[in-house]
């Protein structure tokens, strides 16, 4: 395959760890796209805090049971389900099942914004 740009080619997950675990936080703007993600793996009851950002998100559930928020409404969303939120609305997920939750959350921005509303 031949690069088109100086960002295209593969961004090896190592080097968007977040800390020791599996999750990958990816910002676009670091290798020439226009969306973010990050990719979750959460053990039973775990999960962001309530935040939003200024921008629409899209949940992919991979593995699990995920209990998402958004603004008033709450759902359950299983392996192969997408969710969405819209921009400026507080959100959060936590895995509801009794084994691992992957998810993806894509961010429709070149870069991560996020405001948490209930931190520690």
């Amino acid at each position: 395959m031949n690069s088109t740009s100086p960002h295209s080619g593969i961004v090896a997950g190592s080097d968007i760890r977040i800390g020791s675990g599996r999750s990958r936080r990816f910002v676009g703007a670091e290798h020439g796209a226009e969306v973010s993600y990050f990719f979750v793996e959460n053990q039973p009851g775990e999960g962001p805090g309530l935040h939003w950002h200024p921008y629409p998100e899209t949940w992919v559930v991979i593995e699990g049971v995920a209990s998402i928020t958004v603004g008033e409404e709450t759902f359950v969303a299983g392996a192969g389900d997408t969710a969405t939120g819209p921009a400026f609305i507080p959100h959060r997920f936590t895995n509801v099942g009794d084994g691992v939750l992957t998810i993806i959350g894509v961010h429709a921005s070149a870069t991560i914004i996020q405001t948490f509303l209930d931190e520690d």
